[in-house]
């Protein structure tokens, strides 16, 4: 492209050994090693840094780019080294970690998890996973922003019905209004990028087309999930820790269990549940059956949430609302 640095992630001969970068990253460094070249570097985790790292990678044409998920701090990286042509994948912390026990390593450090990362792409090959739009990034630290904000507003009307001190209470009584008004604020600003993307208002309005999905409810899966309608049913029940777990060894069959997932978009899926569970007369036939078939009432409720889960899924690949009839 015109004006715009591309780098090639192919070596220079079939015959060349490929070359896997792990990328460490922290706040304010990047920790890279190249393997099997053996090379390793400390830059700073900004844009002057990612010139730096591109001269770098330019030169060895690593085949992936493997780095872990950090929450925000890993996105300048990826969004940069995406834009330049370079395959980057971004990876549970928790796996390359594993890997590392299962190769014997038991020392941590920030070069020490670089090289671990890159030998976890040389054997593992995780896909590629392309940056989040930025919109969609956007929306995904309000709707956090917001889970954090209720969960604040939450704690202290507990501590306002426990305190007894008159001046304690009254400021306790200021800081939840002004805890109020934030998430007040919070969610007119998330309508209102919501509203401003089609694509966005199209899936939550899919969503929330289903009985007993309310907004909150619709923005948690339109923002945590946003591979809905990419990705199929098990895959999607999978990322939100709903699909059952075995759990068996030998003769012995455990229950299955649900783990893992995005827990603020669960919790959100089983607020919606209870609703379905009364307002939806197909949620509420399935929440009868299994109660009658001797199902523990929360097990009842995890399968309306994966139900629920699997019904937006499918609106979304088929780009309709819900319609008590199956058209």
């Amino acid at each position: 492209m015109q004006g715009q640095e591309r780098l090639s992630t192919t070596g220079p001969s079939a015959n060349a050994a490929q070359v896997y970068a792990g990328v460490d990253v922290c706040k304010d460094w990047l920790d890279v090693y190249l393997h099997p070249v053996g090379r390793a570097l400390r830059l700073a985790n900004n844009p002057s840094g990612l010139k730096q790292l591109k001269r770098e990678l330019a030169g060895s044409r690593p085949v992936l780019v493997v780095m872990e998920a950090t929450g925000k701090y890993h996105r300048l990286a990826q969004r940069s080294l995406h834009a330049s042509g370079v395959g980057v994948a971004v990876v549970n912390p928790a796996r390359p970690r594993f890997f590392a026990g299962a190769l014997g390593s038991q020392a941590k450090t920030d070069k020490i998890d670089a090289r671990m990362l890159a030998l976890y792409g040389e054997a593992i090959n995780p896909r590629v996973t392309p940056p989040c739009p930025q919109n969609l990034e956007d929306l995904q630290e309000l709707v956090a922003a917001r889970v954090a904000a209720v969960a604040e507003r939450t704690a202290l009307g507990n501590q306002f019905g426990t305190a007894r001190t008159a001046f304690l209470r009254a400021e306790l009584s200021h800081r939840i209004k002004s805890a109020d008004t934030y998430v007040k604020r919070l969610d007119r600003e998330i309508n209102r990028l919501i509203a401003a993307d089609p694509a966005l208002l199209c899936r939550r309005e899919i969503i929330q087309s289903i009985p007993g999905v309310g907004p909150v409810a619709a923005i948690a899966m339109v923002a945590g999930l946003a591979e809905m309608g990419s990705c199929s049913n098990k895959k999607i029940t999978l990322l939100a820790g709903l699909a059952p777990i075995a759990d068996d060894s030998g003769d012995s069959s455990s229950p299955r269990h649900i783990k893992g997932g995005r827990g603020h978009v669960r919790t959100a899926i089983y607020m919606a549940a209870v609703a379905a569970a009364r307002c939806n007369s197909d949620f509420k036939a399935l929440y009868r059956r299994l109660i009658a078939a001797g199902k523990k009432p929360k097990v009842a409720l995890t399968a309306i949430m994966r139900k629920l889960v699997v019904l937006a899924n499918t609106l979304i690949i088929e780009n309709r609302t819900w319609t008590p009839v199956r058209p």
